[in-house]
């Protein structure tokens, strides 16, 4: 059994068809099931590949020996993002204070899930990904091309812009990508790009960008992983 210092802290997005048990103060490590009990063994059970991806950070993250160190500390409803796959709640936190500290995580965390999924991607160079039972999914030049425009997308969300070269191959254009996202971070969190959009509309929060951001690039490192034949 884990102790009280031991225990990590996850939130359960329960949706109609999915639920997603997300850690709370681990950007990235967030899995998903048919209920609640199945997306936590699911979060268990990708905790050492969580921690492959953390190794190369000084942060110490260690997976648990135990899925009782995890420590439900609130659930959400779902919505049909969820359903579809997706993390997609904010919490009640997510606009709170940001400390210093927890900002060099997120770069430290992003990087490391960045450089997940380019190792994923140059391990399944000249691989053919397995497709689903009926023949869908994407190989490896439309992943890499679905996480850029993921990553612009988010980045959008957030505040921030950038501009690539469409003509350029997608692996290409991903370093720029990720500096305007670290730049639109510290732009939010200097109050230099406003929480509003200029529509009025409300852009994501940093720390909900981040964790979202994180389990993309990781969802679909470890899904090169495993259908690279």
């Amino acid at each position: 059994m884990a102790t009280a210092n031991d225990l990590i802290r996850v939130y359960l997005e329960v949706g109609d068809k999915k639920t997603f048990a997300v850690a709370l103060d681990w950007p990235g490590w967030a899995r998903s099931g048919r209920d609640e009990d199945s997306a936590l063994q699911a979060l268990y059970d990708y905790g050492l590949r969580y921690e492959c991806a953390l190794k190369w950070t000084p942060l110490g993250f260690k997976a648990p020996s135990d899925i009782s160190a995890f420590e439900v500390v609130q659930k959400l409803p779902g919505t049909t993002t969820t359903d579809f796959g997706a993390p997609d709640a904010a919490l009640p936190w997510d606009d709170g204070p940001v400390a210093d500290e927890e900002v060099k995580r997120w770069r430290t965390v992003l990087k490391a899930c960045w450089k997940a999924f380019d190792d994923a991607v140059e391990a399944a160079a000249g691989k053919t990904l397995r497709k689903g039972p009926r023949g869908g999914g994407r190989d490896l030049p439309k992943m890499i091309e679905h996480v850029r425009d993921v990553d612009k997308a988010y980045l959008g969300s957030l505040g921030g812009s950038v501009k690539i070269d469409k003509a350029a191959e997608p692996i290409a254009t991903l370093p720029a990508i990720r500096q305007a996202i670290l730049d639109a971070l510290a732009g939010r969190l200097s109050g230099d790009i406003p929480a509003e959009g200029t529509r009025g509309g409300h852009r994501w929060a940093p720390r909900y960008f981040v964790r979202r951001l994180a389990w993309h690039e990781l969802d679909h490192a470890w899904e090169i992983e495993d259908k690279a034949e």
